[in-house]
């Protein structure tokens, strides 16, 4: 994927902007000129150009970027280019890293499942590239997409748990499992409650891992694991569950964060909470209208067992709520309407901090590696809406309007009084882009990281 340094070989890579071509082609010769007019290359976004030299071979590529240039400038360039070692042939700046992780995460390709690819084709780091971020972020995305793209059958929360297992044995993370009935002897009824018609050897579980300095300050990262949604008793359409392999999106986008934290070593008191459970369809399933205990000690009433995953989560920030933490934040594919108010490709955004929020949301606005989210209100007027007349709480507004605000607001009456995040993700993409091909994705993944860079320092 890189070098290491150029070769005699190596071909040079110009990216050139549309109001730079014209200038750049008077400095060229002039078969060059007319090889770049003959292909109508105009330099528009993602725009490739090879231009031939003497023996038939590539003298140089052309890159166009069009009239903006980011991390994804670079994405298409994996998967076009023939074999054969590549630089950029100029001062790139503060794009280096940027295009360099293009690069990378133009290379991936889900592949557990048919022959691999071998592309043969590397890029010289840029010059002033952050190589270790480079390699830190495309390893976390690489992971969560893994996580996110593998089916059910072969994902369940034993295998989710031993991911977990594999990733805080790199480093030196300790992670303990509760599974199965011993979820009710630890006090965790409402996880139980989600996942108990889970199969044999697919019982529910709570993954917990620990990494970091005792004095540290703490922070905490809480993720939706529900690694098959059927809707249970209130079961989803054949179309509506087609995709329901992500729903543990939330869970893979926080272990990826965890990785990046431990691996850049960031002076944190880590813990990373996973609430993984199948919403299955059983006798012992749970059902609408039952009233399910949770940590907290608050009664629930599950008005749609489709709305499950906010079960699971409260009992999971009820855990991170005990250790007074610093700062929780949870990532979850939790409900539609938030892809009805934002699209698929744009994550909501709840926190209870202002200054929090804001840098969150600037984080995710870095012009060379966009990365957005949207902040949603936690309106506190709809709380109302999840009003139970035989428990606490009901699971589901008894109203149609609001529902990702109404699925935040049920969250936040587990999660304590210490700052906290919440994001609402599709974690899947729908139509390919450069770098960005159908299926699992970690949205929010490198903002959140940089907001915790600036928060904790590195």
């Amino acid at each position: 994927m890189f070098a290491a340094r150029p070769t005699r070989k190596t071909i040079p890579i110009t990216s050139l902007h549309k109001r730079e071509l014209s200038g750049w082609l008077k400095q060229q010769p002039k078969r060059v000129g007319t090889w770049v007019k003959a292909t109508d290359f105009a330099a528009t976004q993602n725009q490739l150009c090879l231009v031939p030299n003497d023996d038939g071979g590539i003298a140089r590529v052309l890159l166009g970027l069009g009239n903006h240039q980011d991390l994804w400038s670079t994405a298409s360039l994996p998967g076009k280019l023939p074999p054969g070692r590549y630089a950029f042939d100029d001062q790139l700046g503060d794009l280096s890293t940027p295009f360099a992780l293009g690069w990378a995460l133009g290379h991936y390709r889900f592949e557990r499942y048919r022959k691999p690819l071998d592309r043969k084709v590397s890029l010289v780091w840029p010059e002033g590239c952050d190589q270790a971020l480079v390699e830190r972020t495309a390893a976390a995305a690489t992971l969560g997409r893994d996580l996110i793209n593998t089916p059910a059958e072969d994902l369940g929360p034993a295998e989710l748990a031993d991911e977990v297992r594999r990733v805080g044995k790199e480093y030196g993370a300790k992670v303990a499992v509760t599974r199965g009935d011993a979820l009710l002897k630890k006090n965790l009824p409402a996880i139980h409650a989600v996942g108990r018609a889970g199969a044999a050897g697919r019982e529910p579980c709570l993954i917990d891992l620990t990494w970091g300095s005792a004095k540290a300050p703490r922070l905490t990262l809480v993720g939706k694991g529900v690694v098959f949604d059927s809707g249970g008793l209130d079961i989803k359409s054949a179309a509506g569950m087609r995709l329901m392999k992500k729903d543990m999106g939330g869970a893979a986008t926080v272990l990826a964060l965890a990785q990046m934290i431990m691996d850049a070593e960031l002076p944190v008191r880590l813990r990373l909470l996973i609430g993984a459970v199948e919403n299955a369809i059983a006798g012992n399933a749970y059902r609408p209208g039952d009233v399910v205990p949770t940590r907290k000690g608050l009664t629930v009433e599950i008005g749609n067992t489709d709305a499950e995953g906010r079960v699971v989560l409260c009992d999971c920030l009820a855990v991170a709520a005990e250790d007074d933490p610093d700062l929780v934040i949870d990532f979850a594919t939790l409900t539609g309407a938030a892809r009805v108010a934002l699209g698929t490709e744009l994550p909501a955004l709840f926190c209870t901090d202002d200054a929090l929020a804001d840098s969150i949301l600037a984080a995710g606005t870095a012009e060379s590696d966009p990365d957005p989210l949207w902040r949603m209100p936690l309106h506190k007027p709809y709380r109302r809406f999840l009003d139970s007349k035989i428990a606490d709480i009901c699971n589901i507004p008894n109203q149609r309007f609001g529902g990702a605000i109404g699925a935040a607001l049920y969250l936040q009456e587990f999660t304590g009084d210490h700052a906290w995040v919440h994001v609402d993700t599709m974690a899947y993409n729908n139509g390919a882009l450069p770098g960005r091909p159908v299926g699992g994705e970690v949205f929010g993944l490198r903002a959140m990281y940089r907001a915790l860079v600036e928060r904790y320092g590195q």
